[in-house]
């Protein structure tokens, strides 16, 4: 046989509130009892507080008729309206514990097991709630609270909720700020526990996304709200363009006249869920400040068949008649009769309602469903709490999860058993989205985002921007459509809030004093240091092989520099090197013709031939200082060069000398035409040679030179270069080969006034003078030099030098064997040496 269990198992609170005073009614009927704690004051009746009572009688009628979610189990409710007075809510409450209309603690009565309570909407009340329901242990499923203080389940160990806890707005406010670069905003709460809260969590958030607080401002709620022009002037004085308010609306309503008053303009509000999408706000009077704003609201979700049962409603039926009359005199601006004021309605002719007038030709916010976030939260508490109880009837035999494997009775359930079931349901919902409960009682969040626009009758719309989903993966939790946005500047672009204008890249931030972290300053970084994003807080140096580019921004790869063979100056100083080493292979070849004439017998034919030869060698040198310095190049080419103008030099002495000695030897009892041999001048030029290869061995033994990459003889560029290792055997090296030079010279000035056939020292005389003298000036012209122009200064003093001892040395012999052969004979040059005497 069949049977049906009534259990009134939901409890939901519905914060109504009514412009009359009504007498408390109590309706009773199949488990659903109504009941009205009414301050004694007028107040309006509110038609969306309405349409959340209807979502909740809605759910449970649409469970009862259902086949799959508890079966044989009718679910009932208790309704009372509190009208936001703290004592009607402690009224509330234990009348739903006790089931008496006189509320006693630790007392029940009730007909059928209550299985959970929904409500508040307030945090306050919610608090208050889940302190007295939490010594119970009775579950608690708030559809409105979003106060982060209840997330502590120390304290709130039965509360749960069907909205997200403030953290995750905070958090996803903390992103929109830095979404839109906003870094100096100002901060407005209400000064209550919503307020101080949800401040408290921004405040962290946009101070971790990197922004600053402007301001933060408390707008009183339990007071004339006295000091609204100083809060004002502040908010006008402010640099900050971007606000974000956590209140009520009607606490935001003084804020928004007096700033209307002071014609303060130019702000862009941000929205906290609790006034994101409110109605009362939407006025013509309001568009100039609020057209732009941006706010997280509630997720909103269609219920299937809602609109038409809301339609539906019949006022003369129960539950509920007196809210349901309430309801249908706002909507229809009429008054039912009765027989104690008939005469006066007929008198007044006000309209009387029949309960027959058809609410599909109205639209107003109680059957408006385009947007359900309130309903739909208490709809989804309703399945929650149905789901729980589900699950507990569905325990069998000695499996269950509560000491010695029991299971729950249905029909005598207790609170802490539904708490259980509770903590671990799942619902998948309608709109495909699955709900549940995390360790703190809180639902995966889920926000819309909304902009305020302005509409065309001049009031505000919310139009949806995109939203804050935590079900989502990381990267895609926050989305939205900017294009969708209608921003309250003037261009229409995205408003501007900042301390400091972001710095750009190239520059750096420093801290203005006494002042937050987002007011700076913007500083070049210095050279060869960059930054390559904006508002960094240091600059880097590039390394060692790499140089800011122009804008300082990057780090580009240095030019390397060397004396290149592809590059004019390096092809130049090539070719030259290559055509002067001809010059003396071509005077060789011409000695070598001409070698048994007077003038080539007179000069010393084979040193002059040894001569050529190394000046060649000399003017070749100059290669090894062209092109990139590799190890072996860098190891040889300074001794080399040294070797060579050794060998070239000595070779000039060896003459001089032997010109001297061959002078001296023609006295009578002479002893130096013993060193008027053949031999000496070979033994002179392989002694002076070999002292300088001794002390090139030395330092390339010792120290050896080696190739490296000079990064300050060039800002910004690298110079490949060759490192002489050791300066010490360098000068070493052409100290020698000057003091050979300078002995040279010295022995030909001293000889030049022999007679005419040994006038070659006076030859000798100017070679040596001229190839001093290029490399004296080399020194101090080479120290001033960079780069590659040391080492083109160098080659030009080989090049210079060499040219020097073949011009002054060769270039007169040249003339006369090619142009004057009458002069290249003996009898002129005895002639010219008899004459002299």
């Amino acid at each position: 046989m069949h049977t049906e269990t009534v259990v009134p198992a939901i409890y939901g609170t519905v914060t109504t509130i009514f412009h009359d005073l009504v007498d408390p009614a109590v309706y009773d009927a199949a488990s659903t009892k109504i009941r009205h704690l009414w301050p004694q004051q007028n107040i309006q009746f509110r038609l969306e507080f309405y349409q959340q009572f209807q979502a909740l009688r809605y759910a449970v009628e649409e469970i009862n008729r259902s086949s799959d979610l508890l079966p044989n189990v009718t679910l009932g409710f208790y309704v009372y309206d509190s009208c936001s007075v703290l004592k009607s809510e402690l009224q509330g409450t234990f009348w739903m514990l006790t089931g008496l209309t006189q509320e006693m603690p630790n007392y029940s009565c009730n007909e059928s097991p209550l299985s959970a309570i929904i409500g508040h909407s307030k945090s306050t009340f919610s608090i208050l709630m889940a302190h007295i329901l939490g010594l119970y242990k009775f579950p608690q499923i708030s559809y409105y609270s979003t106060s982060s203080l209840l997330s502590d389940r120390t304290q709130f160990p039965t509360f749960f909720r069907t909205v997200p806890s403030d953290v995750f707005q905070s958090k996803g406010l903390g992103q929109l700020v830095l979404h839109f670069k906003w870094t100096w905003v100002g901060l407005i709460a209400s000064d209550d526990d919503y307020g101080y809260e949800a401040l408290q969590v921004i405040k962290e958030e946009i101070i971790e996304s990197g922004a600053c607080i402007a301001y933060t401002i408390y707008i009183a709620t339990n007071q004339k709200n006295q000091n609204m022009p100083s809060i004002v002037k502040l908010i006008s004085k402010s640099t900050a363009n971007v606000i974000i308010v956590f209140a009520v609306d009607v606490f935001l309503i003084p804020l928004l006249d007096e700033m209307l008053e002071q014609n303060v303009t130019g702000k862009t509000f941000i929205a906290s869920d609790a006034w994101s999408i409110s109605n009362i706000l939407t006025e013509m009077k309001y568009s100039t400040m609020l057209s732009g704003a941006i706010g997280f609201a509630f997720h909103s979700s269609e219920i299937q068949g809602f609109q038409e049962y809301l339609n539906s409603l019949n006022p003369l039926e129960p539950p509920g008649i007196d809210w349901s009359k309430m309801l249908w005199e706002e909507i229809f601006n009429c008054k039912f009769s009765d027989y104690t004021n008939l005469s006066n309605i007929l008198n007044n002719q006000e309209n009387i309602c029949t309960g027959k007038e058809n609410l599909e030709h109205v639209q107003n916010s109680y059957n408006d469903v385009s947007n359900l976030r309130a309903s739909y939260n208490i709809y989804t508490a309703v399945y929650l709490i149905a789901k729980a109880l589900d699950d507990l009837s569905h325990c069998q035999g000695l499996t269950g999860p509560f000491s010695g494997g029991k299971c729950s009775d249905i029909k005598n359930i207790q609170s802490q058993e539904v708490l259980y079931y509770i903590k671990k349901v799942r619902v998948k919902m309608n709109n495909q989205r699955e709900v549940y409960f995390d360790k703190d009682g809180n639902p995966p969040a889920v926000y819309d985002i909304v902009n305020w626009q302005p509409g065309s009758d001049g009031t505000m719309k919310q139009v949806k921007l995109g939203s804050y989903d935590t079900l989502n993966p990381t990267e895609n939790v926050f989305s939205l459509n900017t294009s969708l946005i209608l921003w309250g500047t003037i261009n229409q672009e995205t408003p501007l809030s900042v301390c400091s204008q972001s710095c750009p890249v190239g520059f750096k931030k420093i801290l203005k004093r006494e002042e937050p972290v987002c007011c700076f300053h913007c500083v070049p970084c210095s050279q060869g240091e960059i930054s390559n994003k904006t508002d960094s807080t240091d600059c880097w140096k590039c390394p060692w092989e790499m140089w800011p580019g122009s804008e300082q921004d990057r780090c580009v790869s240095k030019p390397v520099e060397f004396l290149s063979y592809v590059e004019p100056l390096g092809i130049t100083l090539a070719v030259t090197t290559v055509f002067s080493s001809l010059v003396p292979i071509t005077i060789f070849y011409l000695f070598i013709c001409y070698k048994s004439t007077p003038l080539v017998r007179a000069n010393n034919y084979s040193v002059s031939c040894i001569l050529l030869v190394s000046l060649s060698f000399c003017f070749l040198s100059a290669l090894g200082f062209i092109g990139y310095p590799e190890p072996q190049k860098c190891l040889l080419r300074q001794a080399a060069f040294g070797l060579i103008f050794t060998l070239c030099v000595s070779c000039i002495l060896a003459k001089t000398i032997i010109v001297v000695f061959a002078f001296m030897a023609t006295k009578p009892g002479s002893s130096l035409k013993k060193w008027t041999t053949p031999r000496v001048p070979y033994m002179i030029i392989v002694n002076c040679t070999f002292a300088q290869f001794l002390l090139c061995v030395i330092w390339l033994s010792l120290s050896p030179p080696f190739p490296q990459y000079n990064i300050e003889a060039k800002p910004g560029i690298i110079v490949v270069e060759c490192n002489e290792n050791s300066q010490f055997a360098f000068w070493c090296m052409l100290g020698y080969l000057g003091f050979l030079s300078t002995v040279s010279f010295t022995v030909a000035f001293l000889a030049r006034r022999l007679p005419d056939n040994f006038n070659e020292a006076k030859f000798i005389t100017f070679s040596m003078l001229a190839f001093l003298s290029v490399w004296v000036y080399f020194i101090p012209a080479s120290l001033s030099a960079q780069g590659k122009y040391t080492v083109s200064m160098e080659i030009f003093a080989v090049l210079t030098s060499s040219w020097a001892i073949v011009v002054c040395m060769f270039l007169p012999k040249c003339f006369i064997i090619l142009f004057r052969p009458n002069m290249n004979s003996r009898e002129n040059i005895m002639g010219k040496s008899t004459g002299r005497k």
